[in-house]
C-alpha cells in the first residue's frame, strides 16, 4: 500500500512538472514576441538572511542560493539569453570571520567540481563557464578547480555565464589600466585610449549587462560592474536570493521591453 502511495506520488509530481514546463515554454513563447535582453547579471544576495529567516545551519542559504543559479540559468537558456553574469564572491567578503571564508570557499569548490560532471547544467545546456576575478586570492584547489572548469566548457557556445569570484569593479579597472601600460610600454604613454583599458577588461568576453538584478530589495551595486552598467535597467526585487523565482526574471524583462526603446535611443545618441 505504502508503495502504491509513493508510486502515485511519483506520477502526481512528474504530471505537474510537465504542466509546468508547457505553460513556462509558452510564456516564453509570448514574451519572445518583444526585444530580449542579450546579458542578464545578478547580485546574488541574502543567501546568509535566507538560512537564518528559515532557521538553518550555516551553508545552507548558500546552497539554496546555487539551487536558484541553476534554475535561473535553465530559465535564460529557454528563453535564449546569451550570456549570464552573477556576483559569487566579492574581494571584500575575504574580510569575513575566517572559519566563515573557509565554509565558503570548500563550498565553492565543490559546486565548482560539480559543474565537471557529464550530467551537470553547463554540459546540458552547452554553457562555456567564465570565472572573473582576481583567482590568485583563491585557494590553490578552488583555483585549480575553476581552471577546469574553464578549460572543459570552453568549446561550449551556447549561453556564457560569468562567474565573479574574488572580484570587485575597482580592482577589474586597476588591473585593465595596468594591462594596456605594460602593452603601451614601449610607446607613448599618452596614446592610450578608452578602447585600449575596454579590451583589457576581464568582462570584455561578453556585451555589457542588459539588466542588473540584484535580490533583497537591495539598490547599491556594492562594487561590482561598475564600468560596464552604466546604461544598465536596475530590477531589486525583494525576495532573497534563494527565493528568487520565474516571476521576479519575467517582471524584470517586461520592464526591460517596455524601456527598450528608450534605451535604445539613448544609446545610439551616445555613439
Amino acid at each position: 500500500m505504502v508503495d502504491q502511495i509513493r508510486h502515485m506520488c511519483v506520477g502526481i509530481n512528474q504530471i505537474l512538472e510537465q504542466i509546468h514546463g508547457f505553460s513556462r515554454r509558452c510564456l516564453f513563447r509570448v514574451i519572445s514576441m518583444g526585444p530580449l535582453p542579450i546579458h542578464l547579471a545578478f547580485i546574488m544576495d541574502g543567501n546568509r538572511r535566507y538560512a537564518k529567516k528559515q532557521d538553518l545551519e550555516d551553508g545552507s542559504g548558500h546552497k539554496a542560493g546555487f539551487s536558484a543559479l541553476m534554475a535561473m540559468l535553465q530559465y535564460c537558456y529557454e528563453l535564449g539569453i546569451k550570456y549570464v553574469t552573477v556576483y559569487a564572491f566579492s574581494i571584500d567578503n575575504f574580510r569575513r570571520k575566517p572559519e566563515e571564508v573557509r565554509s565558503l570557499m570548500d563550498l565553492m569548490l565543490e559546486k565548482i567540481k560539480s559543474l565537471l560532471d557529464k550530467e551537470s547544467i553547463v554540459h546540458e545546456y552547452g554553457i562555456r563557464v567564465y570565472f572573473i576575478g582576481n583567482l590568485a586570492l583563491l585557494s590553490d584547489q578552488v583555483r585549480v578547480a575553476a581552471e577546469e572548469v574553464m578549460q572543459a566548457t570552453a568549446e561550449n557556445s551556447r549561453v556564457g555565464l560569468l562567474v565573479c569570484v574574488a572580484y570587485n569593479s575597482t580592482d577589474e579597472i586597476v588591473q585593465a589600466v595596468k594591462k594596456s601600460c605594460v602593452t603601451k610600454l614601449d610607446r607613448d604613454m599618452e596614446t592610450i585610449q578608452l578602447v585600449d583599458i575596454e579590451e583589457n577588461m576581464q568582462m570584455s568576453v561578453a556585451p555589457d549587462p542588459d539588466i542588473l538584478i540584484r535580490s533583497s530589495g537591495e539598490t547599491r551595486l556594492s562594487n561590482f560592474l561598475l564600468w560596464q552598467t552604466g546604461s544598465s535597467q536596475l530590477f531589486s526585487p525583494d525576495a532573497l536570493w534563494p527565493e528568487i523565482g520565474l516571476r521576479h526574471l519575467v517582471w524584470a524583462i517586461l520592464n526591460f521591453q517596455k524601456s527598450h526603446s528608450y534605451f535604445e535611443k539613448k544609446k545610439k545618441k551616445q555613439m
